[in-house]
């Protein structure tokens, strides 16, 4: 979720301002289903289906005459592509009544797009690919923990009564034992609503904690390692995600842009979306100029970075053009004028 809403939104721009203004007021109010309205919803959720499952498919429904009246995200596993000679040569098809795959009848008003696709797999590829076995092994440390502390959490002693040699202790060990038994009890009783009870024996008794001696396995090494695969897996910086890691400040600056290029990769991968259904409202409609999807700037940070190396190269252009002044007036005969401050070889 915090990569769908890094992603940003973005507004198109038409050459044709009329055509750009009611484009705008479709793209705003544009039904895509369970109530929610606008291409932004249609595009978290497409969104979510491609970095979950590693592809999205979606589907344009038009009143089959110049109207666009929805724009809806499908179930990736009600559609299967088959691919013919080539890569370019391929279908979409869904489920019939016989149970079957069958070409989709309007294959210009379905929308595809894999998550970096391989040569042998058109379907895409998951950001969880490879995760599960990680996974796997931070919640069995997660469950161990929480099975130590539920058995040693709750603290239990052992009260260990030693009858000496004479006859006479052994004889009444059971007795002196269960005694033992009840005035434990009824300190630790005590102590429960909150009073204060001594706890006196006699003979050689021993109180130990049970579990005292053994030792619970350093769990923080090793959650790291893992959550350090898992982390570097989904691109986003580990103080986003609340992970406060050693880092300095030109390490985040570093993850941040790194970050960026991640955002910007999603939005190469989805502009192709918007621009068919763009391109098929503006047809729709009669016009014909061109457009351009323009997305906004991630966060204000970046526009900052931006601001500051325009600045220094105007900066390093201005000085540029001051030297290049001065070598010219030297070269004509007029040397640069010195200030009061400055001085001449002869100590003027």
């Amino acid at each position: 979720m915090k990569t769908i809403r890094l992603t940003g939104g973005f507004t198109v721009k038409c050459t044709d301002k009329r055509a750009e203004k009611e484009l705008a007021a479709f793209l705003r109010n544009v039904d895509v289903g369970r109530s929610q309205k606008g291409i932004d919803a249609f595009i978290d959720c497409y969104l979510d289906s491609l970095l979950t499952c590693g592809r999205a498919v979606g589907e344009i429904v038009t009143d089959g005459n110049r109207e666009i009246v929805a724009v809806l995200c499908g179930n990736v596993c009600d559609v299967q592509l088959k691919e013919g000679v080539s890569a370019l040569d391929f279908v979409i098809c869904g489920r019939s009544d016989t149970g079957m795959f069958e070409p989709l009848l309007y294959q210009d008003l379905i929308l595809f797009t894999p998550l970096n696709p391989e040569a042998d797999a058109p379907y895409g590829v998951s950001i969880f690919r490879s995760m599960p076995f990680l996974a796997e092994i931070l919640m069995k440390i997660y469950n161990t923990i929480g099975v130590n502390w539920e058995r040693a959490g709750n603290v239990r002693y052992a009260v260990v009564y030693k009858p000496q040699g004479d006859a006479l202790d052994k004889a009444y060990a059971q007795e002196r034992s269960q005694q033992i038994a009840r005035e434990w009890g009824a300190a630790m009783q005590s102590g429960k609503n909150g009073s204060v009870r001594d706890f006196v024996a006699v003979g050689d008794v021993d109180i130990r904690v049970i579990g005292a001696d053994g030792q619970i396995l350093d769990s923080e090494v090793p959650v790291r390692q893992i959550l350090e695969q898992l982390v570097s897996r989904t691109g986003i910086p580990p103080f986003m995600l609340g992970l406060n890691w050693s880092s300095t400040e030109r390490m985040s600056a570093q993850q941040a842009d790194l970050m960026t290029s991640e955002l910007t990769a999603i939005r190469r991968t989805l502009t192709p979306v918007v621009e068919q259904i763009c391109s098929l409202w503006l047809r729709m409609h009669g016009y014909a100029g061109d457009f351009e999807v323009e997305w906004s700037p991630i966060n204000l940070q970046d526009a900052v970075e931006r601001s500051k190396a325009a600045l220094y190269a105007a900066q390093a252009e201005n000085v540029a053009k001051t030297d290049t002044k001065s070598k010219e007036s030297v070269l004509e005969g007029n040397p640069p004028k010195k200030t009061d401050g400055e001085k001449t070889s002869e100590g003027e």
